[in-house]
């Protein structure tokens, strides 16, 4: 039987929260991950799929957002390392969870100095949510005219339904929203925290259970260094995912460039969270109306890719990856002529995509590729 914690949500049940509890009451606790899969992507009531969640009025704000030298950057790193690959035609060009759709946006404008790779680009964006869809579209309208691709872009809503081939993909802060387990020792024993009700019905509870045979499984060597108290995440889709990107890499070429949140981990501390309106909201109150997310364990990541045939490079701090792609040279750049104002906004995006106190540090960069391909733009010698 789980035991209960003392964290819970609501006394009111009501909306998706309601339709978990009934969940729970029929077919006993849930996981954390299954708790995640349904506030997050529930059809009706999913967080991301009730709107827009990102910028001022939303529940965050992500690099694209902040500046276009972000995406710009990353476009070009695509078209260098498809030049490094042998310049194949037909080339995938892929991003997972685009938001909406500014980071590919500005990438385009950049590659426009890269026609013949555009000529190459068979673009695909892989999206769950129809209203992010449609702001995709719609960052992207204008930005195609111009742009020299031979096809329309395609929606996909995973991996799979992307073509084979050689692939190109980014991945920016799609990671920490994946479902995690937690796994708490107690008495020297694993226990996994679940999502049950509390004693009266009518609150969200967090509860533990001894962990089963083949939960306790996931967990790898390094877990073992967790205190007695402390909890360890796991998270089975994000190393599903990082494996199937792996094998696509090993089978068809290419490359694919992931960047998220993860501070090196203090043994047992867990970083589960809930967002909304760009600060802290309690876990298991009103599921579906905040962000959840949690650290990357970006090491789990490159076990999975490489377990399955590609190999992974760093990861390295976001500053530093950006800065060896040249952002200081094009934050200058963006500056020439502007009046001084405007020339401190572009210092201060520059700060905050780069400095370690903002998202230089705890946002990290970690490349997957073919095995046979070398260190990618960024993850050289000398780049930490």
């Amino acid at each position: 039987m789980p035991v209960a914690e003392a964290r819970s949500g609501p006394g009111i049940l009501e909306g998706l929260a309601e339709r978990i509890a009934r969940r729970i009451a029929h077919q006993g606790p849930m996981t954390l991950a299954e708790y995640m899969a349904v506030a997050l992507g529930d059809p009706a009531q999913g967080y991301y799929m009730r709107g827009d969640p990102l910028g001022a009025r939303g529940d965050f704000v992500t690099a694209p957002e902040i500046s276009q030298m972000f995406g710009e950057l990353l476009g070009l790193w695509c078209a260098e390392t498809w030049s490094r690959m042998g310049a194949p035609d037909p080339v995938h060009l892929v991003e997972l969870g685009p938001g909406r759709g500014t980071l590919m946006a500005d990438a385009l404008r950049a590659l426009g100095r890269v026609p013949e790779f555009l000529g190459a680009v068979r673009l695909s964006l892989v999206e769950i949510s129809p209203a992010l869809r449609a702001r995709q579209r719609e960052a992207l309208r204008e930005i195609l005219k111009p742009a020299a691709l031979r096809r329309a872009p395609q929606w996909h809503e995973t991996l799979d339904g992307v073509p084979r081939g050689p692939l190109l993909l980014i991945a920016n802060e799609v990671f920490d929203a994946l479902p995690i387990r937690q796994f708490v020792r107690k008495d020297g024993a694993w226990c996994e925290r679940m999502v049950a009700l509390d004693k009266d019905g009518r609150r969200l509870a967090f509860a533990l259970r001894p962990a089963r045979l083949e939960a306790a499984a996931l967990l790898p060597p390094e877990a073992e260094a967790v205190p007695e108290g402390g909890t360890f995440e796991v998270s089975a889709a994000a190393s599903g995912l990082a494996a199937e990107i792996g094998r696509r890499l090993a089978e068809d070429g290419g490359a694919a460039l992931i960047l998220d949140y993860g501070a090196a981990r203090s043994p047992g501390e867990p970083t589960l969270q809930a967002l909304r309106r760009h600060a802290r909201h309690e876990v298991l109150s009103a599921p579906g109306t905040a962000d959840l997310t949690a650290h990357v364990d970006f090491s789990a990541l490159a076990r999975g890719a490489e377990a399955a045939g590609a190999r992974a490079w760093g990861p390295v701090p976001q500053g530093a990856f950006l800065s060896a792609l040249g952002i200081e040279a094009r934050a200058e750049t963006l500056s020439r002529g502007l009046a001084p104002e405007k020339a401190k906004g572009i210092a201060a995006d520059l700060a905050r995509l780069t400095a370690p106190e903002h998202m230089g540090m705890l946002f990290k960069a970690l490349a997957l590729t073919h095995p046979g391909l070398g260190a990618p733009a960024g993850f050289g010698p000398g780049v930490a």
